[in-house]
C-alpha cells in the first residue's frame, strides 16, 4: 500500500499497482434502480421461522454494520404467509438504507451478499437500491458507510426528533468507484479487519460463557449451603451462611439530577441508562445529590417489561466521582467483602422474579432490603471469589477495548481508502 499525493478524487492511501487517476463518480440515480419495500411493523416479525426474512429499518440501525451476511445475521421472519415473486426478493449486492432514525445516523446502509436459498425482503423505512453496473463484492457496503458518503447526507437529513431523508435527497449524492480489481483490494482489505475484529467479538462472548458457568458454580445453588466449585484450603471448613442484603449493606435511594444535567459538568450522573450501557451513555453535574464512594454498589431500581437493566449493578472505583440519580439505589456494604456483594447480588434471580413481564418493573427498598444471601464466613473466601471473577471481567474489559481499537483503525483506514467527495 502506497501514499500517493492527493487530487480531486484519489484517496489519501492506495494499493500499489494502479493507475493514478482521478475516480469514476455517477449521481445514485443513474446508477442505482429503487425497488418495493414493505411495511411490516416489528410486532409481524419473529425470530424463529417463517417463509421470508425482513430487513426492518430498526435492524440496520441496531444490529448491522456495513454488510451484512444473509448465512450468519438472524435477520427476523415475517409471520404473515404472504405471496411474493422473485421481484420481491434481495439478491446479492443489493443495498438497504434506513431512511429513518430517533437517536442513529440516518442512511446507515448495508449491502446483502451471501443469500444463498434464503428469501429476504426489504422493509419498513427502508429505501431497498439495486445497482446497475457491476462492483466488486462488499465495495458498496463500505463506501456507503463511509465518512466521506455520511458527510453527503448530513445537510439533506429533515427533523428534530425522528431524523429522515428522501428519495430525491439520495438520488444527488454522489457514489466515487475506482476500477473492480480496485474495489476489491479495498473491500478486501477491509473485510479482513471485519473478520478481526468478529473473531475478538466471539473471544468476549466467549469468556462472558465462561463466567456464567463458573459464577453458577462459585455460588452454591439454590437448596444447597456450598458451591460445587470451592478453593481447595475451604474445602473442609464450614457451610455458607443464609442472611439478607439489609443486614450486611446500608441502603440509600438516589435523587433526581434531570434538571442540574451540565454537559461540563464534574460529576457523572450514574442513571439506569448508564448502567445498562456499562458506562458508554454519560451525563454530567455540578450537583452532586447523592455522591457515592469507592466501592460503592450502585443498582437499578425501575425498567421496562423483560429489561436488561433491571437489578443490574455498577461496582464504584473512585470516590467523589459519580453522583447518584433517582431510581438508583445506593448500596455500602458493612460487613461484606463489598466486590463479593458486588458479584452476588448483580443481576440476581430473587431482583428479576420481581418483573412479570406485563408492566414496569419498580423494585422498594424493602424488597431489596429482602434479597436472600448466601455468604462465605470466611473473609478471605469472599475475598478469593471476588478476585478470581474481577481477572475474568478484567479480561473481557480488555478484548472489549481491543474491539474499540479495531473499530476506531477501520474508521480511520476508510477515511483514507475512500477520497473526499
Amino acid at each position: 500500500m502506497k501514499n500517493k499525493e492527493k487530487t480531486e478524487l484519489i484517496p489519501e492511501l492506495r494499493f500499489g499497482g494502479f493507475p493514478i487517476k482521478n475516480w469514476d463518480e455517477k449521481k445514485l440515480q443513474d446508477i442505482f434502480i429503487y425497488l418495493s419495500t414493505n411495511t411490516y411493523s416489528r410486532n409481524l416479525l419473529n425470530n424463529r421461522q417463517g417463509i421470508y426474512q425482513n430487513i426492518h429499518y430498526g435492524d440496520i440501525l441496531v444490529k448491522y454494520g456495513s454488510i451484512i451476511d444473509a448465512q450468519k445475521e438472524e435477520i427476523p421472519y415475517i409471520n404473515e404467509d404472504i405471496e411474493c415473486t422473485t421481484d420481491n426478493i434481495i439478491m446479492d449486492g443489493d443495498i438497504v438504507i434506513a431512511d429513518t432514525a430517533e437517536d442513529e445516523i440516518v442512511g446507515k446502509t448495508s449491502e446483502i451478499f451471501n443469500i444463498g436459498d434464503k428469501k429476504i425482503l426489504s422493509g419498513l423505512h427502508t429505501f431497498w437500491l439495486r445497482p446497475l453496473i457491476s462492483f466488486a463484492p462488499k465495495y458498496l457496503g463500505y463506501f456507503f458507510n463511509s465518512t466521506q458518503y455520511h458527510n453527503q447526507l448530513l445537510p439533506l437529513i429533515q427533523g428534530a426528533k425522528v431524523s429522515s431523508i428522501s428519495k430525491k435527497a439520495l438520488n444527488n449524492t454522489i457514489i466515487v468507484y475506482p476500477s473492480i480489481s480496485e474495489q476489491q483490494k479495498i473491500a478486501d482489505c477491509l473485510s479482513s479487519l471485519d473478520e478481526l475484529i468478529e473473531a475478538t467479538a466471539q473471544k468476549v462472548e466467549a469468556l462472558k460463557e465462561h463466567k456464567k458457568g463458573l459464577m453458577q458454580r462459585l455460588f452454591p445453588a439454590e437448596g444447597k449451603n456450598v458451591p460445587d466449585l470451592r478453593f481447595p484450603e475451604y474445602q473442609r471448613t464450614q457451610v455458607w451462611e443464609d442472611a439478607i442484603l439489609g443486614t450486611v449493606a446500608d441502603y440509600e435511594n438516589g435523587k433526581a439530577h434531570e434538571n442540574e444535567i451540565d454537559e461540563d459538568g464534574d460529576f457523572i450522573v450514574v442513571n439506569s441508562k448508564f448502567i445498562s450501557t456499562d458506562g458508554e451513555v454519560i451525563k454530567r453535574t455540578n450537583t452532586p445529590y447523592c455522591l457515592a464512594d469507592k466501592e460503592d454498589i450502585l443498582m437499578v431500581l425501575s425498567d421496562v417489561p423483560n429489561g436488561r437493566a433491571i437489578a443490574k449493578c455498577f461496582f464504584v472505583d473512585e470516590s467523589g466521582k459519580y453522583t447518584v440519580n433517582q431510581r438508583i439505589c445506593r448500596l455500602r456494604s458493612k460487613s461484606i467483602n463489598s466486590k463479593f456483594l458486588f458479584y452476588l447480588i448483580n443481576r440476581n434471580p430473587y431482583f428479576l422474579s420481581f418483573d412479570d413481564g406485563v408492566k414496569q418493573t419498580n423494585l422498594k427498598k424493602s424488597e431489596v432490603l429482602e434479597c436472600p444471601l448466601m455468604i462465605p464466613s470466611s473473609p478471605i473466601e469472599q475475598q478469593k471469589i471476588a478476585d478470581l471473577l474481577s481477572s475474568i471481567d478484567d479480561l473481557i474489559i480488555a478484548t472489549e477495548q481491543r474491539i474499540k481499537s479495531l473499530e476506531k483503525h477501520k474508521k480511520g483506514l476508510m477515511q483514507q481508502l475512500f477520497p473526499k467527495i
